[in-house]
């Protein structure tokens, strides 16, 4: 199954959840979201940054599962992520393979 890096920043309305119930609670949360979307977590940190508050590294069946959760979060109002599709080095290998032939601008 295709693997994702969701970046996650709380709103204060966020803030003020985690606050309240705690990281472990937000784990079960996410957990109990990708299993109902046929996903699983593989891991979820809570970090400092500018970049985002927590970076969570999950299994999905799909583009399109990935899609329909990353619209009921940013949807919440109190969370808004980012997803990037992570490649495994076989399926880079398989990419190097394919025939991609680009022609430059000006060229």
């Amino acid at each position: 199954m295709p693997m994702y890096l969701i970046k996650a920043s709380y709103t204060t309305e966020g803030v003020v959840g985690i606050a309240e119930k705690g990281g472990t609670a937000r784990r079960e949360a996410v957990e109990q979201l990708l299993a109902a979307n046929g996903g699983r977590l593989e891991s979820l940190y809570f970090a400092f940054g500018d970049d985002a508050d927590v970076y969570a590294i999950c299994e999905l069946s799909s583009n399109e599962a990935a899609a329909a959760i990353a619209l009921a979060i940013n949807r919440s109002g109190a969370t808004k992520i980012s997803t990037v599709v992570l490649l495994t080095p076989e399926q880079i290998d398989t990419a190097a393979n394919m025939n991609a032939e680009y022609r430059k601008p000006g060229a």
